[in-house]
């Protein structure tokens, strides 16, 4: 299905043939007849809602695995031939499966859905000559709507009159500052953030009142654009869902090949009974299949789900956290990611010269040290403005436009009081800021004379200038032209350093009905910056030392998003030859790039003035490149392409209902360190889940080994298939599952992050697991052909020495998946704690399998003799042995790091 168009160019026609088109008169509105048709034509003003997940889906999802199939597979074979035991044990797993990653998911879905804030709002609409209130899903095209401040625009409107207008487009656009709207028509080709005559649906009203004509309704909105996106927008596979998948297949035929194999040496060459047949090849298909790998994969997923919870993240899908690990590239907004969302005044510019204010307040910095044209500027900022901060429970409670509240805040932080300097010097008159004119003015009554205040654009306001205040913020001279184009030069050069720019003026007048812009002296420039966010820095050196490269998307203006690039680190300076900036018209759908434009966009690392499409396009293009992409966002804007990414975060607190939904995971704090946190963990989930798959594979290997090799020789079975299910289901689960949840070692984010294609056993790994496996399985033979050729011992009890045998080999593994630069004694596995609780659990189970009456019967266990225990403990050390010698000579053998600073041995 095609994605609709936005709106059509509303925007460039004329009021009056806006009104006309509509059939709709702006005095009286629509009729409730003319509105009910209309409705029935365009339907209800809403969009559909993205589909929350559920506990069907997810239920069913926890079943969509190579190896549950496997597993699966195995239980109906033993059902079909009545091996009762074997079927039930396999059924168990598949439930104690399905229901961890089920309650972890359920969970977590519905945490993210208790963010989700849905309410219906009310809006006023002018029917038949009246004004009254109607919910927002009922509005129709034609329909006049009236919006006062901290009013949510319900659709998109065309801008019919509007008095002191601006209006918070963030969620929409990117865009941190208010933006001013004007009825007026403006060019047919402007952007989005351009289109100063439209308010559109999703946006709020922070300043004046708007008279407006609804143009367009639901999914026809620009905002039901960026849905419609969102909604064709694909999410993959995350890396360790496909990984698993690989490794499942490859089982998956290795199990079909060694079954098959087995029962045609058996039933077709040997002429064996069919009954010992099937029971070997039995034992041999549960041994292939790992069955404790599902639980132990979501087990330390859904562990990984729980660490980042704590840490103000929440994660909807198990397999997000490990992808998070695997992230090659961050783009992230701007305004409340890498910033406070909150403008401060910076900079206070006069002809006394120039005053940096310290962002976290400055020891000592008081009104009293202030220079006293500095004092003037001030005071002129905090005069000459229309918001308010009243302090409720020793918190602010601000009203009005950011700036103006940054320059209130600026005041009270240094001893100027709006509120106590109005006692003083009463205001009289406001002249509110005006778009077309570009500045705003305020009267006050100062010893018999009018005082007035002036602020605006440094153009708007120097043009009207004729004086220059003195250095001393007292007297005044006149000011020349080359003072004025100096000034208007230094506007520019704190506007290039990502400021927001003012300039003050003021004069005394003799009555409040004077004109208030004229004959005005300058008094200098303020510069205010949405500064960054504590920490944001750090965090994004860490990621920059993993590998991880950082890059900004932003709907704001170049100049800013340097400015903020260059304080948090991701790139040198403002004037770094490296720092390169892309402007959103410059992104181009992937196939209308060549080569050499996919270089230029990747050579980026700013992306600016962007538009939702766009960032898809950007999204998409490095995912061509086989890239792993997390994008943040907190906007409907960002909506497309936060579902696209490979790993879409949206913001808790102040995103929107559409980044919310599609995202992958919400941040609680919307702070950047916790990304960082999260891109760790999932290194660690990742590292961790290799080594639990290497330490099950080895042992079912091993398992292979013996009983295929024991067939093949015509010697008893080793082991029973229902001691292979106790194996592989109890004693081989818990100490995998311990070196699934482990803490990691510290070090997962010195190194870069993995290729996205490799698997989660590379071809060392599998050298390894076949080689260790050929010594267990070994030693497991051994074991029992000296059991019963040596020590005389009958059948079910040398396969009990078989057994026992497997069983310690596999307590004492894990100790040689340690690192070879970690010590023998001291690693990274005999620090885990859980570890050392696996090994306890492990040798109550093999106690109970020995002498626990049922299950001793069950499994057709003996206890063995002292002789017995002495032949079972040397076999079984000899793995462990032989991994220390490989480890201390891999060691001998490594280099520091390879080209990718990765160590020799040990997880990517």
């Amino acid at each position: 299905m095609q994605v609709p168009p936005a709106s059509p160019n509303w925007h460039a026609k004329p009021v009056a043939e806006t009104l006309a088109t509509l059939g709709v008169d702006p005095e009286r509105g629509l009729s409730d007849a003319e509105a009910d048709a209309r409705r029935r034509e365009h339907g209800l003003n809403q969009l559909d809602q993205v589909e929350t997940r559920s506990w069907v889906k997810i239920l069913v999802g926890q079943f969509r695995s190579i190896v549950v199939a496997l597993l699966g597979a195995a239980m109906i074979l033993a059902f079909a031939t009545r091996r009762w035991p074997e079927g039930l044990a396999v059924l168990a797993v598949l439930v104690i499966n399905a229901g961890i990653g089920f309650f972890t998911e359920y969970r977590a879905v519905r945490s993210i859905a208790a963010l989700r804030k849905l309410s219906e709002h009310q809006t006023r609409v002018r029917r038949d000559g009246h004004e009254r209130e109607i919910g927002a899903t009922e509005l129709v095209p034609g329909d006049i709507v009236t919006l006062g401040v901290g009013d949510l625009v319900p659709a998109d409107l065309r801008l019919i009159s509007g008095e002191h207008l601006r209006i918070n487009e963030a969620a929409l656009t990117g865009e941190s500052v208010p933006v001013d709207k004007l009825p007026d028509e403006i060019a047919e080709h402007a952007l989005v953030p351009e289109r100063t005559n439209i308010l559109h649906k999703g946006t709020s009203v922070v300043d004046g009142h708007a008279l407006g004509v609804v143009v367009e309704t639901g999914g026809r909105t620009e905002f039901g654009h960026i849905a419609a996106l969102a909604g064709h927008a694909e999410s993959g596979l995350a890396p360790m869902q496909r990984s698993l998948d690989q490794l499942g297949h490859r089982l998956a035929w290795v199990t079909l090949a060694i079954v098959g194999l087995t029962l045609w040496q058996d039933l077709g060459v040997e002429r064996r009974d069919p009954t010992l047949a099937l029971e070997t090849a039995l034992a041999l298909g549960i041994a292939a299949i790992p069955e404790g790998l599902p639980i132990v994969a979501t087990i330390a997923l859904a562990r990984g789900m729980y660490v980042l919870a704590q840490r103000n993240a929440l994660v909807n899908r198990l397999t997000a956290v490990e992808t998070l690990g695997a992230t090659r590239v961050i783009f992230t907004d701007k305004t409340g990611t890498l910033t406070e969302n909150r403008m401060r005044l910076r900079k206070v510019v006069t002809p006394a010269g120039e005053y940096t204010i310290a962002l976290d307040g400055g020891p000592g910095e008081t009104w009293a040290r202030l220079d006293t044209g500095t004092l003037r500027a001030l005071e002129v900022a905090v005069f000459c403005n229309g918001a308010s901060l009243d302090e409720l429970a020793d918190e602010d409670n601000p009203r009005g436009d950011p700036t103006e509240l940054a320059l209130l805040a600026a005041g009270r932080r240094l001893g100027l009081e709006r509120s106590t300097v109005l006692e003083q010097m009463p205001e009289l008159r406001v002249e509110r800021f005006e778009p077309r004119v570009e500045k705003m003015a305020t009267f006050h009554a100062l010893d018999g004379k009018v005082y007035v205040t002036v602020k605006g654009a440094p153009a708007a306001v120097l043009a009207v200038c004729t004086q220059i205040v003195g250095a001393t913020g007292e007297g005044g001279a006149p000011l020349t032209e080359q003072q004025r184009s100096a000034w208007q030069a230094q506007a520019a050069a704190l506007g290039s350093e990502g400021l927001r720019v003012l300039a003050l003026a003021d004069k005394q007048v003799d009555s409040v009905r004077a004109r208030p812009y004229e004959q005005l002296r300058f008094v200098g420039l303020v510069g205010l910056l949405d500064p960054p966010r504590a920490g944001v820095k750090a965090a994004i050196d860490r990621c920059q030392a993993a590998g991880i490269r950082v890059a900004m998307v932003t709907g704001d203006l170049p100049e800013t998003a340097m400015a903020i690039a260059a304080a948090v680190g991701i790139i040198g300076d403002v004037g770094d030859p490296e720092a390169v900036v892309m402007h959103g018209r410059d992104l181009k759908p992937p196939a209308r790039l060549d080569a050499a434009g996919r270089d230029r966009v990747h050579a980026a690392n700013i992306y600016a003035r962007v538009s939702p499409e766009q960032k898809l396009h950007l999204v998409r293009i490095y995912q061509g490149r086989h890239e792993i992409v997390a994008m943040t966002g907190d906007g409907i804007n960002d909506a497309p392409a936060l579902k696209q990414a490979d790993i879409g975060i949206a913001m808790g607190k102040r995103g929107t209902e559409a980044a919310k939904q599609v995202a992958d995971m919400v941040l609680r704090d919307d702070a950047f360190e916790t990304i960082v946190v999260a891109v760790e963990q999932g290194r660690v989930i990742f590292a961790n889940i290799r080594k639990a798959v290497m330490f099950m594979l080895c042992t079912n290997v091993a398992e292979i080994i013996a009983v295929s090799v024991a067939s093949l020789a015509g010697w008893m079975l080793p082991l029973l298939p229902l001691q292979l299910l106790y194996l592989n289901v109890l004693t081989d689960v818990f100490p995998a599952l311990a070196l699934g949840v482990g803490p990691g070692s510290g070090d997962e984010m010195r190194d870069p992050p993995r290729d996205p294609t490799e698997p989660v056993l590379t071809r060392r790994h599998w050298f390894e697991i076949v080689g260790f496996a050929a010594v267990m399985g070994a030693c497991v033979l051994v074991s029992g052909q000296l059991a019963q050729r040596v020590l005389g011992l009958d059948d079910p009890s040398a396969v009990t020495i078989s057994f026992l045998t497997l069983v310690l080999c596999q307590l004492w593994f894990p100790l040689s998946l340690r690192d070879p630069k970690s010590g023998i004694l001291r690693n990274e596995i005999t620090r885990n704690p859980w570890m050392w609780g696996a090994l306890g659990v492990c040798a109550v189970l093999v106690v109970a399998a020995l002498y626990l009456p049922g299950l001793s019967d069950l499994l057709d266990t003996r206890p063995p003799s002292v002789r017995g225990w002495a032949l079972i403990v040397g076999m079984s050390l000899v793995p462990m042995v032989v991994g220390q010698i490989v480890r201390i000579r891999q060691k001998l053998r490594a280099a520091p790091s390879d080209a990718w600073g990765r160590r020799p041995w040990g997880p990517a």
